[in-house]
């Protein structure tokens, strides 16, 4: 059986994963769902320092210190840079890179500079004008495609601004995470912001999910989440005996 890391995005916790979680656990497998550095319940620990790594770290030593192997690794949102990271760091021990409706960076590149333009205007001045420079205030849920009330009441008092130092950090990568295998689930019924990484996924080969769901898909559709990554939970043991990687 696997062991999954489900991370996630922007303003969020692990507890976001809380309806996933169970059904990936009664398949059998581990499951752990950390929340990141200044964020959510650790958002007293939220300092303009925070930034890409270190989200990256907080991965990491969860990995190292609790000996995880046989890693499936899931990013949701901005946490697609993290899974690429850990993954380069930790090729052994990550045995799937899963992307959910994330971004697919390469060396060199910011999340900023994975968003579309429009996208990435909003956010920064966001940051200048109503976060001190250096945080973004949580958008609207029903941009991201969450309308039903009780979704909404769940989510929204858990939230808390998000670090923009994260998403202005470049990825260094020393192309290890290249020996991992990926994946991508896109997010097909709302504003499709990360339509443009699930090309890239194309273009790099990666298997391509659609989910019928808006952005949270971890929220709004649970159910056919937990089937997705389960059934590429299966991929990796035997993308490994073919390449012998």
């Amino acid at each position: 059986m696997s062991t999954f890391v489900l991370v996630h995005g922007a303003w969020h916790g692990g507890w976001c994963w809380d309806r996933v979680a169970p059904l990936l656990r009664d398949a059998g497998h581990e499951v752990h769902a950390p929340t990141l550095t200044g964020l959510s319940e650790r958002a007293h620990l939220l300092s303009p320092l925070v930034g890409l790594e270190t989200h990256v770290e907080d991965v990491v030593r969860l990995i190292d210190v609790l000996g995880l192997t046989d890693v499936v690794l899931v990013g949701h949102s901005y946490a697609g840079q993290i899974v690429t990271a850990v993954a380069d760091r930790r090729p052994d021990a990550v045995a799937q890179r899963v992307y959910l409706d994330a971004f697919v960076g390469a060396d060199g590149e910011a999340a900023r500079d994975l968003l579309p333009e429009t996208v990435e205007h909003h956010w920064a001045e966001s940051a200048a004008e109503q976060g001190f420079g250096w945080l973004v205030a949580v958008r609207k849920l029903s941009v991201l495609g969450v309308t039903e009330q009780a979704d909404v009441d769940w989510l929204l008092p858990k939230l808390t601004p998000h670090p923009w130092k994260t998403y202005t950090d470049a990825l260094r990568l020393t192309g290890a995470a290249d020996r991992v295998p990926a994946a991508f689930i896109e997010c097909v019924s709302w504003m499709r912001v990360f339509a443009g990484q699930a090309d890239r996924a194309r273009e790099r080969g990666w298997p391509v999910h659609e989910l019928d769901t808006g952005h949270e898909a971890m929220v709004t559709a649970p159910a056919e989440l937990a089937a997705a990554l389960l059934e590429i939970a299966g991929r990796p043991s035997a993308a490994r005996r073919e390449t012998g990687v």
